[in-house]
């Protein structure tokens, strides 16, 4: 066995001629232990929150998007994108344009986004799954042209979820200058009637400002022929998103981008993962302090110790067989304490998870779930296994070396 890990193993679990280096090296192993659970269940949090928040975003947005990188839109004629109509691996193909527009019903106004998609919109995404209200998802008949709200969107119009008069829409006429004598010349009006149904993503962005609507319609109104604003692909079960996006990306080349879920909404999970950062630099910030509590016991240690490395020495250990006793003596302390602290961690983001013992609070009732979402990732659990193992073996390598260089260089003393 190797000796200096056998000492520093009898040193750990040994009672010690002075308690209090007991007391302090237990509370050593309890401060490791606990900044290793904040780590765990912190992460876990965050990870719980971000994929409730894609449950959100995949009622809505397509599986797969496909966007000019330059301008707001493009022909959808382009032979290229004809091409992924009857690519293998494609279920649904729809075409969307969006654009800006005013809505206005009885004297309320309110700046939205109009999108205008394909009648086969429903077999794209579970939009049904985010529908209240007693019609249908409807987006034109032989007659009308419907418009599909989110919910906050009729409440800031006050026109209900089914109201009778329709909804103006007006936007401004491509290339078209404003005549300040006859402003109203240089808008587009139409009229969008109640489909009776309205949409409920529980994110601002699609509830307090989208409009579903008719492609034809949409065009008609920004007064565009062939051209959409993007393409939307949902992929048959089973086929691997990765290698359908690589595919894709090959066929539409360079003038185009190919987006999953997560990068149609860059910008929100951009801000967790850089929350989520934050959060891990300060509790390992927090796990540096609780390691000056293994500094303090292997110093006393070592000073308890004295008596013991004099009569290593006499039996022939040289410097650095004593020196390593102390080093792995405060290794295996980080050791304890991150098993420990991870094992705690794992068992109440179980409880977490099934139990929901820890609630939002006074804001429960305002949320989509009443308790923190938990998600634990094994990389997070590894990354954090690995923080605390090297932040610990590197708080005591210089300490232990000092105070040891300091008892070692004076031998009559010891």
């Amino acid at each position: 066995m190797n000796l200096p890990f056998y000492i520093a193993k009898r040193y750990l679990f040994s009672k010690k001629s002075h308690n209090a280096i007991n007391i302090i090296s237990g509370i050593s192993v309890c401060g490791v232990a606990l900044a290793t659970l904040a780590l765990v269940c912190t992460l876990s949090v965050f990870n719980g929150f971000r994929e409730l928040v894609a449950t959100f975003f995949t009622a809505f947005d397509p599986e797969l998007k496909v966007m000019a990188v330059k301008g707001k839109v493009f022909d959808a004629q382009d032979e290229r994108i004809a091409r992924l109509r009857t690519l293998p691996g494609v279920e649904v193909f729809t075409e969307a344009l969006e654009e800006n527009a005013m809505l206005q019903y009885k004297g309320k106004q309110a700046m939205v986004v109009i999108k205008g998609v394909e009648d086969n919109f429903e077999e794209l995404t579970a939009i049904d799954s985010i529908l209240y209200g007693n019609g249908k998802f409807r987006l034109h008949d032989e007659v009308a042209d419907y418009g599909v709200m989110g919910i906050q969107l009729v409440s800031v119009l006050g026109s209900g979820i089914a109201f009778v008069d329709p909804v103006e829409v007006y936007a401004p006429k491509r290339g078209e200058k404003v005549n300040m004598a006859n402003p109203s010349a240089a808008f587009t009006q139409e009229y969008l009637f109640s489909p009776e149904v309205v949409f409920a993503v529980n994110q601002q962005k699609y509830d307090a400002s989208y409009v579903l609507t008719s492609l034809d319609f949409a065009r008609r109104l920004f007064g565009y022929e062939t051209e959409v604003s993007s393409v939307e692909l949902k992929l048959e079960p089973g086929q691997d998103l990765e290698r359908m996006k690589g595919e894709i990306r090959r066929i539409v080349g360079d003038d185009f981008m190919v987006m999953d879920r997560y990068e149609q909404q860059a910008d929100v999970f951009r801000i967790m993962e850089i929350e989520k950062l934050i959060s891990y630099f300060f509790l390992t910030f927090i796990l540096v302090i609780a390691c000056f509590n293994v500094i303090g016991s292997l110093s006393m240690l070592i000073i308890d110790k004295k008596q013991d490395v004099r009569t290593l020495r006499n039996l022939g250990a040289d410097d650095r067989i004593i020196v390593r006793v102390f080093l792995f003596e405060g290794r295996m302390i980080s050791l304890f304490g991150a098993l420990i602290g991870i094992a705690l961690g794992l068992l109440l983001c179980f409880i977490q998870q099934h139990f929901g013992v820890i609630t939002l609070g006074a804001t429960a009732d305002s949320f989509v779930v009443n308790a923190y979402p938990v998600s634990v990732h094994w990389q997070d659990v590894l990354l954090v296994f690995v923080t605390v193992l090297c932040t610990g073996f590197l708080a005591v390598w210089y300490p232990v070396r000092y105070l040891s260089r300091r008892l070692l260089g004076q031998p009559d003393k010891i």
